[in-house]
């Protein structure tokens, strides 16, 4: 519980939430549990400033694509009602995992095991004695 009141990376603190709930309107939800929300007042530009409460670690990366454009205003109406239309070619949103435990890591890598095999153009010092 205390998280909840004192820390932001962890999810959603207490006065977020409240003032969130207080103001605005739940849109939606994506697939990783994300939840959108648009304010019931447009701002002083005359647009209605829209949210994201991540689940779990905020981390941008996780909002899909479809959600991205509604929250940059490069859509409308929100992925609920107008479901964001793909192409043959476009794969599933995978979140960028750089900086996690899942984060790539190649052959090598000091976060791997740190050994990797030799090669033909491997410096070697100059030794007098050689």
């Amino acid at each position: 519980m205390l998280d909840k009141i004192f820390t932001w990376w962890s999810g959603w603190t207490v006065g977020a939430l409240f003032d969130v709930k207080r103001r605005s309107d739940f849109v939606g939800e994506d697939d990783y549990g994300n939840r959108y929300f648009q304010d019931r007042k447009p701002s002083y530009e005359g647009r209605y400033r829209r949210y994201v409460l991540y689940k779990g670690i905020a981390e941008p990366s996780k909002v899909p694509a479809d959600w991205h454009g509604w929250l940059h205003y490069t859509f409308d109406e929100p992925p609920t009602e107008k479901p964001f239309e793909r192409k043959p070619f476009e794969t599933d949103h995978t979140p960028n995992l750089t900086g996690t435990l899942y984060a790539y890591r190649p052959k090598g890598s000091l976060a791997r095991d740190g050994a990797r095999r030799e090669s033909d153009s491997d410096y070697e010092a100059w030794s007098p004695d050689a």
